[in-house]
């Protein structure tokens, strides 16, 4: 049963929040500085991976790393050389260091190698449900020999029943496509009706004040409660409605 009221109110705040002004102070700003597919897509991957904390500061982190790859990411993960990797040493973002974002670099290099997008990491050619597409790309990303355990940490899936937020954000800002120019929409193999909300403690307070949530904890099914309340709202984009939850809890402070 849709609550026509409830709808309303928040297809407006979708509309004021997504559009243009919103991207300089949000970490979706570091791929929207590229215009080449995998480099968006690599940019995103780290600025959604580093995306915990004040977001001034991951935006700066971001800057940071992207700049050390020369500012040209994809070129730099397929063609760098071992001593490339040495200006890397004192990278860090909170528990994210320079273990990790060599690992990231070697996973991405074996991945570009064999595949002219990242979109096939997580679809691997497969029509299946986001929470087996997640735990499959959780298991392929780590399947190098050298995976370091430490690394795993920053990359959740719904085997650990991990909300999985950033990841979630990422495919949000992959998969989307509408005519306001803040998601990139450049992935078409998995459907926009399919993607599931992205759960920080902004949007599950929002969310459980506008009764669309009753989960306490947040973790994977917490995440698809919500989703499929917001998918009474709209079948087709119910992800749309992150962008009301995120305005309404961090900027209006709802």
């Amino acid at each position: 049963m849709i609550d026509q009221k409830l709808k309303t109110f928040l297809d407006q705040k979708v509309e004021e929040y997504n559009q243009p002004g919103f991207i300089a102070d949000d970490p979706i700003c570091i791929p929207h500085e590229y215009s080449k597919k995998q480099d968006i897509e690599i940019a995103g991957l780290f600025a959604a991976t580093l995306a915990w904390g004040l977001r001034k500061t991951i935006i700066n982190k971001c800057h940071e790393l992207l700049a050390l790859m020369d500012n040209s990411p994809h070129d730099f993960v397929l063609n760098h050389s071992d001593q490339d990797l040495k200006a890397f040493v004192h990278f860090k973002h909170r528990t994210f260091n320079y273990t990790d974002t060599l690992y990231f670099i070697s996973f991405l290099k074996h991945h570009y190698q064999q595949h002219d997008s990242l979109e096939h990491a997580f679809t691997q050619g497969l029509e299946v449900d986001l929470s087996t597409m997640l735990k499959n790309y959780h298991q392929y990303f780590f399947s190098l020999e050298y995976a370091p355990d430490r690394t795993k940490k920053h990359v959740s899936t719904p085997a650990r029943k991990s909300a999985c937020k950033r990841l979630n954000m990422y495919l949000r800002w992959m998969v989307r496509q509408d005519h306001c120019g803040v998601d990139f929409g450049i992935w078409k193999n998995i459907k926009p009706e399919n993607l599931i909300c992205p759960l920080d403690v902004h949007v599950q307070r929002t969310a459980q004040k506008l009764l669309l949530l009753n989960r306490k904890q947040s973790d994977w099914q917490a995440a698809t409660e919500l989703t499929e309340n917001l998918r009474t709202l709209d079948p087709k984009d119910p992800v749309k409605y992150d962008f009301a939850l995120f305005g309404l809890g961090v900027i209006e402070k709802f």
